[in-house]
């Protein structure tokens, strides 16, 4: 069998799903996809065309990347990254360009051929080893909730990130590759003794991308008006168990970074349990002070949102690069036990320093996340491993209460009136002002 489509996109074919349905023979054992588009780039801006692929029984692969070329190959033992392997089902198959960006100034021509064979396909199937691995029991565990492989934009394989993490002495490693979930396919046989692997993939949307951490099965990203909203997206990846986290809020976005910055008005949170406030490096192109200022709004309003760190990893960093890190105090060192701390904010963000941040009203004790009863109370901190002539600032409901230059090891007390804050975190900064580490909030308890 032998397809070809073609056609021409203006910029009225922005953020559209185009579909391409295409039948598929009983019989067919490999399939071939060639999706070229000219030209890649109109006045400085790429477009960019991703190919989201379904078979007669659901998803089956997607290919978020960049290039005027995407090429897949398909058949029941091995597939190109981003894609599923399995047999070819005969029936009625769909192809759909995902118009991420179509640039004013010229139409952007596209060649889509599908070609399936009959041919014999080597190789078997191999049932990957699951090694009974001990999880460790309750602590502090420090990783990364956003990273990406080959799968789909990255740069490097599953096998180089992991890599990675182990050289920076992470606990735990999240896979997320945009729209798609092959990445995870073999996830159970990748952690290890001394690191926890865990999926999602991050919802690479026209108006906002978000991470869906702990799901296995694909979560259907294209939003279609008075049929499929964010907030029915959250709530599908939550009743899986999974959380649901707002990426990179207020990134670029059109046309440089394509659907980067959250434009979801009724997802500002709306039921959102976290918001990722550190993408990257604290100073990189994410907007980290405005995500940081953003979430401290959201907290004043009376919403109790986490904030998380993900470095948004498409390839080996340089050693000297210190992005933010998530350290998560959680009963063990599993991905839902993991995950559900998270949602219960008990975590600090940090590039390199440790906080344990703590309160005590009357008689209760409170931790990250926790509320304190009415009443006076005090909040103590303690710090290491800070770089010499950083400062620390000590944020009640949004404001400074407190700024001072620290040594690299030390605590400090507050003492605060019954009634005087919703909320309070700790921040370490250094000389320059970059973010070091920030705490998840200790709460207050309002009037009854």
């Amino acid at each position: 069998m032998h397809t070809i489509f073609d056609g021409a996109l203006t910029e009225r074919e922005w953020k559209r799903h185009i579909s391409h349905p295409f039948e598929v023979a009983p019989g067919a054992t490999r399939m071939f996809i060639r999706l070229h588009f000219d030209p890649l780039t109109v006045g400085g801006i790429d477009n960019m065309l991703c190919l989201s692929l379904f078979d007669p029984n659901g998803f089956r692969g997607a290919g978020h990347r960049g290039g005027a070329q995407h090429n897949v190959t398909i058949d029941a033992v091995r597939a190109t990254p981003g894609y599923l392997p399995g047999p070819l089902p005969a029936g009625q198959w769909n192809a759909v360009i995902d118009t991420h960006m179509v640039a004013s100034g010229a139409p952007c021509r596209y060649t889509l051929t599908i070609t399936t064979t009959d041919d014999p396909v080597e190789g078997a199937t191999e049932s990957p080893n699951v090694s009974v691995v001990k999880t460790p029991g309750r602590g502090w565990y420090r990783g990364d909730l956003h990273a990406h492989t080959i799968h789909s934009d990255g740069d490097w394989d599953i096998p180089d990130l992991i890599a990675a993490a182990r050289d920076r002495r992470l606990d735990f490693v999240t896979l997320t590759d945009h729209n798609t979930i092959s990445q995870l396919r073999d996830i159970d046989t990748l952690t290890t003794s001394d690191l926890l692997v865990m999926g999602g993939m991050e919802l690479t949307t026209f108006w906002g991308h978000a991470l869906s951490l702990g799901t296995r099965h694909w979560i259907d990203w294209r939003i279609r008006p008075g049929e499929r909203s964010m907030p029915l997206i959250a709530a599908e990846i939550e009743k899986e168990g999974g959380l649901f986290v707002i990426a990179h809020p207020l990134a670029p976005g059109d046309p440089y970074c394509t659907g980067c910055d959250w434009r979801y008005v009724e997802m500002m949170p709306g039921t959102a349990r976290a918001v990722e406030v550190w993408n990257g490096l604290w100073n990189g192109d994410s907007n980290n002070e405005a995500a940081l200022a953003l979430w401290y709004e959201w907290l004043n309003w009376g919403l109790r949102i986490t904030a998380t760190a993900g470095t948004d990893a498409h390839g080996p960093a340089p050693a000297a690069a210190r992005p933010g890190f998530n350290v998560v105090y959680a009963p063990r060192r599993e991905e839902g036990a993991i995950l559900r701390a998270i949602s219960h904010g008990r975590l600090f963000l940090s590039s390199g320093p440790t906080l344990e941040l703590t309160g005590t009203s009357g008689e209760t004790h409170a931790m990250l996340g926790d509320t304190l009863p009415r009443g006076a109370a005090t909040v103590h901190l303690r710090w290491r491993d800070v770089p010499a002539g950083a400062r620390l600032r000590f944020i009640v409901d949004g404001a400074r209460l407190s700024e001072d230059t620290i040594d690299p090891t030390g605590e400090r007390a507050w003492n605060l009136d019954e009634g005087a804050a919703q909320w309070c975190v700790a921040e370490i900064r250094a000389a320059d002002d970059e973010l070091l580490a920030v705490t998840n909030p200790i709460y207050f308890a309002g009037e009854e």
